[in-house]
């Protein structure tokens, strides 16, 4: 599969929309998610987030990734079906490590849904230790940001 990964940009907005709404089970927030909240995320982190396109301009995989100026997270992560298996997440994810360790980031945490089979079996096979020692809590602070799960 011929791919490249490079830097995520706000243009590419449609495309990583497009992307979200094909895999199963993802989990889309009506305002984390609009084009709005991807622009403040990519300004506040800019060159962390990252995707990968097909030859033929289609975006296949993305992440989005940020810190905090301790510690960075990963969110979204996901690379389209047809094109799993060729290494485009591992690659993906070492480039947003490389773009954290450049910022003097130490850490990296992310979140997966205990029933994202796929996913768990990525980040254990990938080297990613999961954490059994604490509790996420979660606080809603507006009620408008609908989160929405593809079938």
């Amino acid at each position: 599969m011929d791919y490249t990964v490079r830097s995520m940009k706000i243009e590419d907005y449609e495309g990583v929309r497009a992307l979200w709404m094909t895999i199963h089970g993802f989990a889309i927030r009506s305002i984390d998610d609009s084009e709005e909240g991807v622009r403040r995320f990519l300004d506040r982190n800019p060159g962390t987030s990252v995707v990968a396109e097909s030859a033929d301009g289609e975006i296949v995989g993305a992440i989005l990734c940020g810190h905090d100026g301790r510690r960075g997270c990963l969110y979204h992560v996901c690379v389209r079906e047809d094109f799993r298996r060729n290494g485009i997440g591992k690659e993906m994810v070492v480039f947003c490590m490389n773009a954290l360790k450049a910022e003097k980031i130490n850490k990296v945490s992310l979140i997966a849904f205990t029933k994202n089979d796929v996913g768990n079996a990525f980040w254990n096979c990938i080297g990613w230790t999961r954490r059994l020692d604490l509790n996420y809590y979660d606080f809603t602070l507006n009620e408008e940001n609908i989160t929405a799960f593809n079938k």
